[in-house]
């Protein structure tokens, strides 16, 4: 008997496909077939590799109005952002596409005459990844991009709530050439599918984007066969606005950063902290601005704020948004829902919290969902203290004018990625990551293909 889970549309509950659950057998077969093909394909030239990323990233996009309809439909955001991330997934193929061909060795000169000594990379072996659901395109390309220019075979397992874009990527992946042995994706338990693939002797790499409490039980399961392992995991991203910044510019960086994809990601700012000497001046205009955004489905024109994903995403948004209000938050736009239990549909209005304290839920877990929290500093070490104290360590982001000040600000602050008058700093050829309990390595820039490398040594006599 087949199996089968719904995906459906969030923004109107409709069922869009039923997909085929894999049973432990199919999981085990796809990855046999990754590690059966991993020998020759790791031997092909980096050139033929690249060759086929190139055709896989052209088909990508040729078919980017069909990706970015897909992923609109069973993700909820915009279509103008689903048709950014298509072009962004895409771009990360044609960054490792690139850099296949530059992976390099090294000969080191050795004490005495009659040895050579040598330095090799070669790819590290099957990969398995796990993706979530909020960038069902640009999770999937920044980990398959690197692994297959690498030289690796890969699996993919996508969020339940978004397979749909994760088949068709690979289906196009399959259509540009790349052999269907070397790249496989899988549809099951989230829970079953990490033990399999942690626990699984063929796969030698775990690459996963998601919570931290997961990521740190794929870590443990990964010990006992010592697998290489990358994690990008939560955030809580504090944005600092100084009191030499531009408030125009640091207003416009900040919408996009918290409402994107309906603050829906592992980088949206998540706590504004404002100093007290221009707070009234960037609330006003951020307030405004933020109530005028339009909450819908996202295939309706102007759609700014798209539905959040499901009633669990939505029961952490109202429960942060109601701590907040009981403790003496004040909702200076927003607070209010569009909830159809019945049909699984949740929209959440833009909202602004002024007055926030530090003993609101808000300020210590990180926000899934269109909510800005803001409060006030004094001085600037109050500022980076408050911005440092959490055990995340993903994203922040800074305004000001004053290099010195500036040049302090991102000194200082304990995290991988941080963004000075820019609240968008992702790009492909930059690594994306994070430091403390936010992540292991890095993915995207010449870096972004190292956690899919071996280092081999070797020493010749002669």
């Amino acid at each position: 008997m087949t199996h089968t889970f719904d995906v459906t549309n969030p923004a109107t509950g409709e069922l869009i496909e039923k997909v085929q659950i894999d049973s432990d057998k199919i999981i085990d077969d796809k990855i046999k077939k990754i590690h059966r093909a991993f020998p020759d394909w790791s031997k092909t030239s980096a050139t033929h590799r690249s060759k086929l990323l190139r055709a896989w990233h052209d088909l990508i996009i040729e078919n980017k109005e069909e990706l970015a309809a897909l992923m609109t439909a069973e993700n909820g955001k915009p279509l103008k952002e689903a048709e950014g991330e298509v072009l962004y997934a895409a771009g990360y193929i044609e960054w490792f596409a690139e850099e296949a061909k530059r992976v390099y060795g090294r000969t080191i000169t050795a004490s005495t005459t009659d040895k050579r000594m040598l330095v090799t990379r070669e790819a590290v072996g099957p990969v398995a990844a796990i993706t979530p659901w909020n960038f069902p395109a640009a999770m999937i390309t920044r980990k398959a991009a690197p692994a297959l220019a690498a030289g690796c075979t890969f699996i993919i397992k996508p969020a339940p709530d978004t397979p749909l874009t994760a088949i068709r990527l690979v289906e196009l992946a399959h259509e540009a050439g790349i052999p269907e042995d070397v790249m496989q994706y899988t549809n099951a338990d989230g829970e079953k599918v990490g033990k399999i693939f942690t626990e699984h002797p063929y796969i030698r790499k775990i690459s996963f984007t998601g919570s931290t409490p997961v990521g740190k039980l794929l870590i443990k399961q990964s010990a006992d066969s010592v697998k290489h392992v990358s994690m990008e995991l939560g955030g809580h991203a504090p944005l600092i606005v100084d009191e030499h910044a531009d408030i125009d510019r640091a207003v416009d960086h900040a919408l996009a950063s918290k409402f994107r994809n309906a603050g829906q990601t592992c980088v949206c700012a998540n706590r504004l902290l404002v100093h007290e000497s221009v707070k009234e001046a960037f609330t006003t205009t951020f307030t405004k601005a933020a109530a005028n955004l339009k909450v819908g489905p996202g295939t309706e024109e102007d759609v700014a704020i798209g539905p959040v994903i499901n009633k669990k995403g939505f029961d952490k948004i109202t429960a942060q948004i109601n701590d907040a209000k009981s403790k003496g938050a004040k909702v200076l736009t927003g607070g209010t829902f569009d909830a159809d239990t019945d049909k699984g549909c949740f929209f959440v209005h833009p909202t602004v919290l002024d007055q926030v304290t530090d003993d609101m839920a808000i300020m210590h877990e990180e926000t899934f969902g269109p909510v800005a929290p803001i409060t006030t500093y004094s001085d600037i070490d109050e500022a980076i203290r408050l911005a440092n104290d959490t055990p995340f360590g993903l994203a922040a982001y800074f305004f000001t004018e004053n290099y010195r000040r500036g040049l302090y600000i991102a000194e200082n602050l304990k995290y991988g990625i941080v963004g000075w008058n820019d609240g968008g700093p992702s790009a492909v050829q930059a690594p994306f990551g994070g430091m403390k309990e936010s992540g292991i390595g890095r993915e995207g820039g010449f870096e972004g293909i190292e956690p899919y490398l071996e280092t081999k040594y070797i020493s010749i006599g002669i």
